[in-house]
């Protein structure tokens, strides 16, 4: 996608995204500090694009509760920064946020305009990001989505090959709920997207869900990568209060997705047909 910037390069959706769009502008730490958003917008307004993504973050929820500083100007300052220099330029600009921005309760799949209230740091600053750039002024879009994995970097599909490998049983949690995201749809759908909010400015904007399908909780989505990559470990659910960690995570994740496909045509992916080709990926790098 010809005059497209993203901010990120080495993260699970920004390398879909280059693999999409090899076309597009990445911008790394190196070309822009997103603890500094003064500087992301500096870069913005240079580069002068013609729509910006947003494919960078602040992600280690645990590490968030003791470096909340930090935290929030990656995913709160930065953000805003950026659709303000885009509110400027009269360019679209699309945000990735997150399910943390809820609390997990109840066990109805959320819509967009349902009530928030963030568990910890890491969802409250993005939470913060998404109202900056609501508040920019300018065409804008947040995508909220869940569970992501790929081939690529630190996700829950290869820490379970890694121990599926290593383990005869694995305990993990059945009492959280989500749709597991393939990186590759979620970096579809934000091209898509992005290209529409560009060539046609009367595209309605706003917050957006995206997840996979079916809703799963993590014991399932174990057992189905235990079985499509053909690891004899035994998969044993356990509560959440058997693995506590710095951070809470939602228990309800699930995510209403009806708008996306409404507003984009855009439809929720089958994440075990996107384990199969993120599996197949990793098979060719060994």
């Amino acid at each position: 996608m010809q005059g497209l910037l993203v901010f990120g390069r080495t993260g699970q959706v920004a390398r879909e995204l280059a693999a999409l769009a090899p076309e597009a502008t990445f911008l790394g730490r190196d070309g822009a500090d997103l603890t500094d958003p003064a500087a992301c917008a500096g870069a913005l307004r240079e580069a002068r694009p013609r729509a910006v993504i947003n494919a960078a973050a602040y992600t280690a929820v645990d590490r968030a509760e003791t470096d909340p500083d930090t935290a929030r100007l990656v995913n709160a300052d930065a953000p805003t920064a950026m659709a303000q220099a885009c509110a400027e330029l009269g360019i679209p600009v699309l945000h990735i946020s997150t399910d943390y921005v809820f609390d997990g309760s109840g066990d109805q799949a959320r819509a967009e305009d349902a009530p928030t209230a963030p568990l910890g740091v890491y969802g409250a600053t993005k939470l913060a990001g998404e109202q900056g750039v609501a508040a920019a002024g300018g065409r804008w879009a947040v995508m909220r989505t869940s569970w992501v994995f790929s081939a690529h970097g630190a996700n829950f599909v290869k820490t379970m090959l890694r121990l599926g490998a290593d383990r005869d049983r694995l305990t993990v949690v059945a009492d959280q709920i989500g749709g597991p995201t393939p990186a590759a749809d979620i970096a579809a759908a934000c091209l898509r997207m992005i290209r529409l909010m560009r060539d046609r400015p009367d595209t309605t904007g706003g917050i957006y869900h995206f997840a996979g399908a079916p809703d799963a909780s993590w014991a399932d989505f174990a057992r189905e990568i235990m079985a499509q990559a053909s690891l004899g470990a035994q998969v044993a659910d356990i509560p959440s209060s058997d693995y506590p960690t710095p951070a809470a995570r939602p228990l309800n994740s699930r995510l209403d997705c009806g708008r996306i496909a409404r507003d984009f045509g855009i439809a929720r992916p089958d994440w075990r047909a996107g384990l199969a080709r993120v599996l197949d990926q990793l098979k060719d790098k060994t």
